[in-house]
């Protein structure tokens, strides 16, 4: 039999890296403001950006930095949130992130990694900003939750069920994204499941394994992230809202500029902002929001390469931040002239 390593609970993680009164209401603010700009009673423009993955706390926690005076400056127009991933969904093997691997060498030290992850969490909401997040394992949910202000489910994960039953008990805006062969309704499928209230098994704070109660999620969405082929144009925005509607869902979309719709190639990624942008500036309310992989460096680097770089991606190619500040422009300029049409 394997060896069995004990998990420290939610709680003795928590109490390790508590979160303060204040950061909390900052967190409860944030998903109210996104939650608004979902519904269109806030007429800003959502922006997820940041690393692929966080490997480096300490560097990501620079780049968090930049990016709150970014958002500062674009306050305004743009509603952005940092991209805070500790989790890295595999279609067959590689590094599943800081959570589950932290030493980034396969040996899985999970109490490291929640201890880590969530301290690394704590200290980037500290900052000011709202935090995005990949939910890959559900049970690593109950370590991190209370700092997200907007969740994701992947592509890869959009049909399970634990992970839809999982997205109608999270109390923050969760983006279901399409999966991996460009299929849109199963990620409205998911939009519909997680909107309905479910019972099922879950960890308590304790530890202990309960039945968790969900009332359903009213503010889960759409996320275009392509396939094999791009669906971030107006004509694929057009059927997926189509495809809302007759589902009987609201009419609002994110869309992923990077993953399929780049073709997994960041220089693509201006490409399609530009695109993007161009569709707000024209009028569409519908498309709500932008995602864009970005780091401190341009590029990525082989985490199998001896010394890692802390600045670099070892999982997606990201754009460097200074050629992330000019895209952060163009989509503030696009949210002002839609607003004010």
């Amino acid at each position: 039999m394997p060896d069995l390593d004990t998990l420290p609970t939610p709680a003795e993680v928590d109490a390790g890296h508590p979160l303060t009164t204040a950061v909390a209401e900052t967190v409860t603010r944030h998903r109210e403001t996104v939650a608004a700009v979902l519904d269109r009673r806030d007429p800003r423009l959502l922006v997820v950006v940041g690393p692929c993955s966080v490997h480096d706390p300490d560097a990501a926690l620079d780049y968090a930095q930049l990016l709150k005076a970014a958002a500062d400056r674009f306050h305004d127009d743009l509603v952005v949130v940092l991209r805070a991933y500790l989790e890295k969904p595999r279609t067959v093997a590689g590094w599943t992130g800081l959570l589950p691997d932290p030493t980034l060498d396969g040996k899985g030290d999970i109490t490291t990694g929640v201890r880590q992850g969530r301290s690394f969490l704590v200290e980037a909401a500290s900052v000011g900003l709202p935090l995005a997040y990949e939910f890959v394992d559900p049970l690593l949910a109950h370590y991190v939750a209370d700092l997200v202000t907007w969740g994701a489910v992947g592509a890869r994960t959009v049909a399970s069920q634990p992970h839809r039953h999982l997205a109608s008990w999270l109390p923050m805006p969760v983006g279901m994204k399409n999966c991996v062969s460009g299929h849109t309704g199963t990620a409205v499928d998911a939009i519909r499941a997680a909107g309905l209230p479910h019972a099922f098994p879950g960890v308590a704070a304790d530890g202990q394994l309960t039945t968790l109660r969900s009332a359903g999620n009213p503010d889960a969405h759409l996320v275009l992230r392509g396939g094999p082929t791009p669906n971030y144009d107006a004509g694929h925005v057009a059927a997926a809202l189509a495809a809302l509607t007759a589902a009987g869902l609201p009419r609002r979309v994110v869309v992923d500029a990077s993953h399929g719709n780049s073709g997994k190639d960041h220089h693509r990624q201006p490409a399609v902002v530009g695109d993007l942008a161009g569709q707000v500036a024209d009028g569409n309310t519908a498309l709500v929001g932008v995602m864009i992989e970005s780091y401190l460096a341009d590029g990525r680097q082989d985490p199998s390469c001896g010394k890692l770089r802390p600045d670099l991606s070892i999982t997606d190619a990201c754009l460097g931040w200074e050629r992330t500040v000019p895209l952060l422009e163009t989509l503030a300029l696009a949210a002002r002239r839609r607003s004010t049409r």
